[in-house]
């Protein structure tokens, strides 16, 4: 397990704490495999019959380190090397059989939204605000959003939260079904633990087969590996390359003159 995912299990409930807070829990490749390994294995520990994912700092997190994005843009050998295989994280979820908990703090940006949608129960602090900025950095939706967040919410509200990249508040996220409750920060991780207690109380099997039955997971599947080959391209493009600089030069892009 990595430094900065913390695991504890107790009463069938296993708790993955993101623990980088200097950085905004900014997901590393390290910590992606840490979650993604430990929600697969989840399936096979008799003792964990649900998962609560929440975040130590102010914020659930950033998304992705832009520095990884930017690394492999530029054309890195480490970092292409290290992606390749695509996101233990994503494909973690597509299978996951374990009910999913998460107990969103502050801001959750990218693939800190995305996750959510695989999540079965998701409680939310009363600031958190929810936002997809890929087509701001010239990158594509993932974890299957095109699919599981219009099905969700609507193409139109899904259109702005992608190409627009409208936040989302802790009401928009509970009155559009992103989210199950929005409670006060210092309420947040005891009830997202209640909601979880819960769920490890129901029958183990049940659970299981209810999740599964509420799921296309084959569909889930295919979608990501549709996304991944166009984040794939849309990572070493020019139009890439351009955002992120903009992003580290605190600019506004200028995507007129990318050829």
């Amino acid at each position: 397990m990595s430094d900065h995912v913390l695991s504890e299990k107790a009463g069938g409930v296993l708790t993955l704490t993101l623990n980088r807070p200097e950085k905004k829990n900014a997901l590393t490749r390290d910590m992606y495999q840490a979650l993604g390994d430990a929600i697969d294995q989840a399936e096979f520990d008799r003792e964990v019959r649900c998962v609560l994912i929440q975040a130590n700092g102010d914020m659930f997190t950033a998304g992705n380190d832009l520095s990884d994005f930017a690394a492999v843009n530029s054309g890195d050998a480490s970092a292409n090397e290290a992606r390749r295989g695509g996101n233990p994280l994503l494909a973690a979820l597509a299978r996951a059989k374990t009910p999913l908990v998460a107990a969103v703090n502050g801001r959750a940006v990218g693939v800190g939204v995305t996750m959510l949608l695989h999540c079965d129960l998701v409680y939310i602090s009363e600031d958190a605000l929810l936002t997809t900025p890929f087509v701001n950095l010239a990158l594509v939706p993932e974890a299957a959003s095109s699919l599981t967040l219009p099905a969700r919410i609507g193409h139109a509200r899904a259109f702005s939260m992608f190409v627009l990249g409208e936040a989302v508040d802790a009401k928009k996220a509970v009155d559009w079904g992103i989210a199950n409750a929005a409670v006060p920060t210092d309420q947040l991780r005891a009830r997202a633990k209640a909601a979880a207690d819960a769920v490890a109380a129901r029958p183990p099997a049940a659970v299981v087969i209810t999740k599964a039955l509420m799921r296309d997971g084959e569909a889930i599947a295919n979608r990501m590996d549709e996304e991944g080959r166009h984040f794939a391209a849309q990572l070493k493009s020019p139009e890439a390359k351009e955002a992120f600089a903009a992003f580290a030069e605190k600019r506004a892009p200028d995507f007129a003159k990318v050829s």
